[in-house]
């Protein structure tokens, strides 16, 4: 034992190789010959199979080596491996804490998304219900709109009971069909107008919807990566999932999936921008209009102020000739009967003169003389006649003056009455019936 010692003891240090292993020695058989051998009866059984000394203490040595080796190697495994799994430890550890700043990242990421979506949706929101309300304006405005029609389209139908020569085609008449014409065309535009609102209302409405999804989707990732972010390794709801790790064919990529963001929020933008746009065309346009429709309105008015004022003026001055030519009528009648009882007076003087010329033509022989008194009966005869004659002609045109003076007086007081009738259409119905023009409040579309 104190040599297997000693040579213990000289054997180097172990060197740090990948494997120590002494090599193995095959001994064979002592065999029974050369100069010592017994082969005598007293060593039978006894020869058989025997290792020398030397072998023996070789065959120790070898256990000695491999002994040492196996527990050399043992121990470097023991120090690799404790050293493998410290550093696997800190790995996943360190491969943990990166993995949860990371979501974590990815959940301000979503939050911030999530912000924005939540924001053009609640604007998307709002804007939708102000463009819902100027098209109720329209549609308010549209049916006040029905009434200065209807207005329009009366006064042209009671202006057409007029009676010539009044029936003409005034500037009332020519304001009133621009009005009528200005209503059908401002019928239209409005028409047109709630239709793009109906469709930019819709439009909204799909762009909120697909924000509202959005925010949804990122709503439900953003729970889950936050119950993500809180699992540790001393939770109790983890446990295996061997096949999580595997991508799927359908899942974004982080450009992919913040561009679809950006597109839906920049899609609702637009289409924000372009409702606050048509809220202010149909703000505009429901100005415009009730501003035209008012102006026009009051064209109409002067107009049959004007024209009111023309007829009331023509019918004074018929009035005033119908006065003179009764008047004058009467003067004429007069005349006429002067004229009648002047010719009477002078029916007996032609009497007188004609019987002393036909009695004095009884007158004989010499005494049928043409004295002055004879050439003076003549003469007042034919005085008489001329004066007569001249007396019948003036009664003639007298008689005519008088016809025709009657004729003016009918066609006077026929003329007063149709400018009667045409004041009373355009007083009475059509201005008093534009009394009910809506105002232009109402024609804006505010009541």
């Amino acid at each position: 034992m104190a040599q297997t010692d000693v040579l213990l003891t000289k054997q180097p240090a172990p060197q740090t190789v990948p494997e120590c292993e002494l090599p193995r020695k095959l001994y064979d058989v002592a065999r029974n010959t050369g100069a010592y051998t017994s082969s005598g009866l007293a060593t039978a059984g006894f020869r058989s199979a025997k290792y020398l000394v030397d072998e023996w203490f070789q065959n120790c040595y070898a256990r000695y080596h491999q002994a040492f080796a196996d527990r050399d190697q043992s121990e470097r495994q023991r120090h690799e491996s404790q050293q493998l799994a410290a550093e696997t430890e800190a790995l996943a550890r360190r491969t943990q804490e990166d993995a949860t700043r990371k979501v974590g990242a990815r959940l301000q990421d979503m939050h911030c998304w999530k912000s924005e979506l939540q924001h053009e949706v609640g604007e998307l929101d709002a804007e939708t219900d102000l463009l819902l309300a100027q098209k109720q304006r329209l549609e308010r405005a549209l049916d006040a709109t029905a009434v200065p029609f209807s207005i329009a389209t009366d006064n042209l139908q009671c202006r057409e009971r007029r009676q010539h020569p009044d029936l003409v085609r005034d500037h009332v008449e020519i304001e009133l069909l621009k009005e009528a014409e200005l209503i059908r065309n401002i019928q239209e535009l409005l028409k047109r107008t709630i239709m793009q609102a109906v469709n930019q209302i819709r439009l909204n409405r799909e762009h909120k919807e697909t924000c509202e999804m959005d925010w949804s989707d990122k709503v439900e990732a953003y729970n889950i990566d936050q119950t993500c972010a809180h699992y540790h390794k001393q939770s109790t709801e983890v446990q295996f999932y061997p096949h999580s790790a595997k991508f799927e064919e359908s899942a974004s990529t982080p450009e992919t999936w913040a561009r679809f963001t950006q597109e839906n929020l920049y899609r609702a933008e637009r289409e924000r921008l372009a409702s606050v746009n048509l809220r202010v065309l149909i703000d505009s346009i429901l100005r415009d209009t009730a501003e035209d429709l008012r102006l026009q309105c009051d064209a109409v008015n002067l107009a049959f102020e004007r024209r009111c004022e023309e007829v009331e003026d023509a019918r004074h001055k018929l009035t005033d000739h119908l006065h003179k030519t009764l008047r004058e009528i009467t003067d004429q009648e007069h005349n006429v009967a002067a004229l009648k009882q002047a010719i009477k007076d002078k029916e007996a003087p032609l009497k007188v003169a004609q019987t002393r010329l036909y009695q004095r033509s009884h007158r004989r022989n010499v005494e049928l003389c043409r004295d002055t008194a004879q050439f003076r009966l003549a003469s007042e005869v034919e005085e008489l006649n001329t004066s007569l004659a001249a007396l019948k002609e003036k009664l003639l045109e007298a008689e005519q003056s008088l016809r025709n003076l009657e004729d003016t007086r009918m066609s006077l007081e026929k003329d007063i009455t149709v400018k009667t009738n045409s004041l009373f259409i355009d007083r009475q119905k059509c201005m008093a019936h534009r009394a009910h023009y809506p105002t232009g409040t109402l024609l804006a579309g505010y009541q």
